[in-house]
């Protein structure tokens, strides 16, 4: 199944495509639009039926209704007279493109895969200069899909927290359209609390042979409330081997990862460890069960020590007063990330499929941004 739009102003459109133009509003009858028009505009360029002329969805968001289920997304970008900058975030505000370039004459297809759990394919625009000149969405069934169980430092953002990031929004950034990321992961939960919620459950009913499942947490199982502790020497091991289970029951593959650190120093200016036997415990059931071990802990310390106490305040959410339109009084987060910190740390967990060789996921990563 397959979806495709020519973007441009009202006229001559590519046989078999929908024309997209500036009055394109989204509706549930029609089925595909812009959610709001007030920044879009279109430009006809030359009389190329899909080169020649463009929308510009200036901090704009298109929607197209689809079953839910992965897909491939193909979208040409140009201008025939000038340079182009886009950025482009999907389905839980993944990043796929990131000020993307072009120069003036050149015209760029680009494809990733999006993961839609909610019958809506979604593509929000941004950068310096955005272009969309057409788009192709292809329903697929032989894409590796990673599923992510965690807590709020690996969730996807929910609308009006921005710039606050989670490093599972950014993961999709460094693959081709190979690989589609479907993160479950919900701030607040820990092992106990994600499973007692039906949510393992869940993505085992969607989990194929060959996907992969990334399992991280930590931050909340340290809690001390009935419905999230676990204890590090017992229970905290005991729900991180039924996540283990439960994607070797589906033939997938299991993946652990040790806690991402709080950003705490002590007066020497090294990291303080405040996961303790948690990221032991990690640790010692990777060796046991023989699964693969993403040391997020120990890449994370490096990092933070190294950019020490006022580097990480750019990772982290933190902000003065003003800075941030949602956190209009300022903000002092040490255990959450800005969008900066979750593509940092989506590039620490790249690094671990490298240094794993986890086949097929490193013939999938984009050479050039890893």
């Amino acid at each position: 199944m397959t979806w495709r739009f020519d973007f441009g102003p009202e006229g001559d459109f590519q046989e078999g495509y929908e024309k997209v133009s500036r009055a394109a509003l989204y509706d549930d009858k029609l089925g595909y639009g812009f959610v709001s028009l007030g920044k879009v505009s279109v430009k006809k360029r030359t009389n190329d039926l899909l080169t020649g002329d463009f929308c510009i969805p200036f901090d704009a968001t298109f929607i197209v209704d689809v079953p839910n289920g992965n897909y491939i997304v193909s979208l040409l970008i140009g201008d025939a007279i000038a340079a182009t900058d886009t950025t482009l975030k999907t389905n839980g505000e993944h990043l796929v493109l990131n000020h993307y370039k072009t120069v003036a004459g050149q015209f760029a297809r680009e494809q990733f895969g999006v993961n839609v759990r909610d019958g809506k394919l979604k593509l929000s625009f941004g950068g310096l200069a955005p272009r969309i000149n057409a788009l192709e969405i292809t329903a697929s069934s032989q894409q590796v899909t990673i599923y992510l169980a965690g807590d709020s430092t690996v969730t996807d953002p929910v609308p009006g927290n921005f710039p606050f990031s989670g490093w599972g929004q950014m993961l999709n950034y460094y693959f081709k359209h190979d690989v589609v990321v479907a993160n479950h992961a919900i701030g607040g939960r820990s092992t106990k609390s994600f499973i007692d919620e039906g949510r393992l459950d869940r993505i085992r009913e969607e989990m194929k042979e060959g996907d992969f499942l990334f399992i991280q947490f930590g931050h909340n199982d340290q809690k001390k409330d009935e419905a999230r502790y676990t204890d590090p020497t017992t229970t905290y091991p005991e729900y991180l081997k039924r996540y283990i289970d439960a994607a070797r029951s589906v033939k997938a593959i299991p993946v652990l990862l040790t806690s991402v650190h709080r950003r705490y120093y002590d007066q020497a200016g090294k990291l303080i460890d405040t996961h303790k036997a948690y990221l032991e415990a990690v640790r010692q059931l990777a060796a046991e069960e023989q699964v693969a071990l993403i040391d997020l802990a120990e890449k994370s310390r490096q990092l933070f020590e190294q950019l020490g106490p006022e580097g990480t305040t750019a990772l982290f959410l933190w902000g003065e007063p003003g800075e941030w339109l949602n956190y209009s009084n300022g903000i002092r987060d040490n255990t959450h990330f800005q969008e900066q910190g979750g593509l940092s740390i989506a590039k620490l967990v790249v690094w671990g499929i490298q240094e794993l060789q986890l086949m097929p996921l490193t013939m999938f990563l984009k050479a050039a941004d890893v």
